[in-house]
C-alpha cells in the first residue's frame, strides 16, 4: 500500500525543485527502469501484482507492490505499465578542459521542450557522445517526459546544467565550438574535428546573441534542391541527428 507520504513525494518529483532538494527523479516502464538502474541507484520501486507475476524487479532499496488503482495515483503515463522507480540521481563528473576538448561535445542553449531534449540525448547515445552541457534555461534532463523521451539514454549520457555562456568562454581559443546557422558554410563541405563542441540553439529563437558570440565555426545544413523553397528551419533535434551523423561520418 502507498502511504500519503509516498505518493506525495512521487507526484513531487515532477517538479524540478523538489528534484533538485531531493536528487531523485522518477521513471516508468520495465525497458527503461531496466535500463537507467546500470548507472543509478533505485531507492524505490512501485509495482503492480500483474507486472510481477510476469517480471523480476530490479535491484532497489525498497519495494512495494501496490494495486492498479493505486499505482494510477503516482502515474504519468496514459497506459500505465505498473511499474515506477524513484531514482537518485548520479554525481556529476567535473571534467577538465583537456578532458573535454579531447571529443565531441554537445552543448544546448535554451532547448526548452521536453521531447526534444529527450530526443537530443538519445541521439547523442546512438554517435558515442558521453557529455551534453545544458544551459539553466533548458528543460531538465531529470524531468519525467525528458527521461521517457531518452529511451534509457541517460545511463550513458551525462547532462550537466551549466551557465553555458561561462562554460564556453574559456574554450574558446582552445577548441572548435561549432553552431549552426541559416548563413553559415556548407556542413557536408566544410572541414569537421573529431573533436569540439557543437552548440544546439533554441526552437523558436536558434542560438542566443551572447552564446553566438562564442561559436568559432559556423555551419549551415542546406536544403535540397539549392534554392528552393521549403520549411523555414529543421526541429533542433532533427538538426541534431544530422549534424551527428556527419561529424561521425567523417571519422576514420
Amino acid at each position: 500500500m502507498l502511504s500519503k507520504n509516498k505518493i506525495k513525494l512521487i507526484n513531487s518529483l515532477n517538479l524540478k525543485k523538489f528534484r533538485d532538494e531531493t536528487n531523485m527523479f522518477i521513471a516508468e516502464g520495465t525497458k527503461l527502469i531496466n535500463d537507467l538502474s546500470v548507472t543509478f541507484h533505485c531507492e524505490l520501486l512501485v509495482v503492480t501484482p500483474e507486472w510481477l507475476e510476469n517480471n523480476t524487479p530490479i535491484r532497489t532499496k525498497e519495494l512495494l507492490e501496490v494495486n492498479f488503482e493505486e499505482f494510477k495515483k503516482i502515474s504519468n503515463q496514459k497506459n500505465p505499465q505498473g511499474i515506477l522507480a524513484v531514482f537518485g540521481k548520479a554525481t556529476d563528473i567535473a571534467l577538465s578542459l583537456e578532458e573535454i576538448g579531447s571529443e565531441l561535445s554537445l552543448a544546448l542553449d535554451e532547448i526548452q521542450d521536453p521531447g526534444n531534449m529527450g530526443t537530443i540525448i538519445r541521439i547523442a547515445d546512438w554517435f558515442g557522445i558521453k557529455h551534453i552541457f545544458a544551459s539553466q534555461t533548458s528543460a531538465d534532463a531529470f524531468a519525467p517526459k525528458v527521461v521517457q523521451a531518452s529511451m534509457g539514454a541517460l545511463a550513458r549520457v551525462q547532462v550537466q546544467e551549466v551557465d553555458l555562456e561561462n562554460f564556453l568562454l574559456p574554450l574558446k581559443d582552445k577548441l572548435p565550438i561549432y553552431g549552426t546557422f541559416l548563413k553559415g558554410e556548407n556542413i557536408y563541405t566544410t572541414p569537421l574535428s573529431s573533436n569540439g563542441i557543437i552548440v544546439l540553439g533554441n526552437e523558436g529563437n536558434g542560438i542566443s546573441p551572447a552564446i553566438e558570440k562564442l561559436v568559432t565555426e559556423r555551419l549551415f545544413i542546406p536544403n535540397y534542391p539549392p534554392g528552393n523553397t521549403t520549411s523555414e528551419s529543421l526541429n533542433v533535434s532533427v538538426a541534431a541527428a544530422l549534424v551527428c551523423a556527419e561529424f561521425r561520418r567523417r571519422l576514420k
